[in-house]
């Protein structure tokens, strides 16, 4: 019996997809934390930790509804560490984003944070494959770079906050952080279920940030039924789908295509607030979605050096 590679440009689309329609979801964050902090006085620490907290409970509802138990305790016996870095990680990388908007301001945090993750898994993968990362990949990071900058300071937040210094510093703690725990996913989804992967994540995270939201200090809680929705909507929607697109994606792109995809976020952002706000996103804005989305289309259609297990596509010949 021997063995012959066929065409996975079919399962590679499929992963770009699901990544990109983490991207979406994620850009529908911002609008319904606005919804938020304009109803009560939660602080984004306390949000997040809702967030990822009704999440665990629908992921862990999820497992038992589709009896999917065994993966989960796979994954506990096999890899507990990792996975519960992984979800640190991720509430980790938003906290510190969110902390960054408040003192440098909307666009150069998102700038920073999303633009540095694509640039540093290049330089990682090119290290550590000793090879430059080829001139494709190059300007297709630089196209997404290009449009995350125009679509940015089209969104109207060019004003910064009262310390850009550590503003600055806390983005680029949060791009680092993503493109590390993207990193870290990548191999852990390949080889386990992303609905296991996702709820020990997710549950993790909540763990760490539930205490983080108690040393920030209240309120806590809220009646406000418009309030509750929203943070249903953030923990279903923004983050327990969301993020079980992402590690489903993961399985058959790469890192860098993976976050190149996720810059969709600050693109449906802008479109949302286009269309449900009324902010005109303007000629710039109007170019950088295109370059936005014709790195994502790159993104998805570059080879990838480094599939693992489940991005190998084989048949066998009797």
């Amino acid at each position: 019996m021997s063995w012959h590679p066929v065409s996975r440009e079919p399962v590679l689309q499929i992963g770009i997809l699901q990544v990109s329609l983490a991207g979406v979801l994620w850009g529908t964050g911002g609008l319904t934390l606005e919804v938020i902090t304009d109803r009560t006085e939660l602080s984004f620490v306390t949000v997040s930790g809702y967030r990822m907290l009704i999440a665990a409970v629908v992921l862990v509802a999820a497992v038992a509804v589709l009896r999917r138990g065994a993966e989960l305790v796979a994954l506990l016996r096999t890899a507990p560490g990792p996975a519960c870095a992984v979800g640190i990680g991720t509430g980790a990388y938003q906290a510190l984003y969110f902390g960054a908007v408040v003192e440098v301001g909307v666009t150069v945090a998102t700038v920073v944070s999303l633009g540095l993750a694509p640039v540093l898994l290049t330089a990682a993968e090119a290290v550590r494959h000793r090879r430059h990362p080829g001139a494709r990949r190059v300007v297709v990071i630089g196209t997404a770079l290009a449009g995350l900058v125009l679509v940015s300071v089209a969104a109207g937040g060019a004003t910064t906050g009262p310390r850009p210094g550590l503003g600055v510093l806390l983005a680029v703690a949060s791009g680092t952080t993503y493109a590390a725990t993207t990193a870290l996913g990548r191999p852990l989804s390949q080889r386990t279920d992303p609905l296991a992967l996702t709820t020990v994540a997710t549950t993790a995270g909540a763990l760490a940030l539930v205490p983080a939201a108690l040393v920030v200090g209240g309120p806590f809680t809220t009646s406000d039924p418009t309030a509750l929705g929203a943070l249903a909507y953030l923990g279903v929607m923004t983050m327990a789908l969301a993020y079980g697109l992402l590690y489903a994606g993961l399985r058959t792109v790469s890192s860098t295509a993976a976050v190149i995809a996720s810059l969709l976020e600050p693109v449906t952002a802008a479109v949302a607030a286009a269309v449900l706000l009324d902010e005109r996103v303007g000629v710039l804005g109007m170019v950088g979605i295109v370059l936005v989305l014709a790195a994502v289309a790159g993104a998805g259609s570059e080879p990838v050096a480094e599939a693992g297990p489940a991005g190998t596509v084989r048949r066998s010949r009797e």
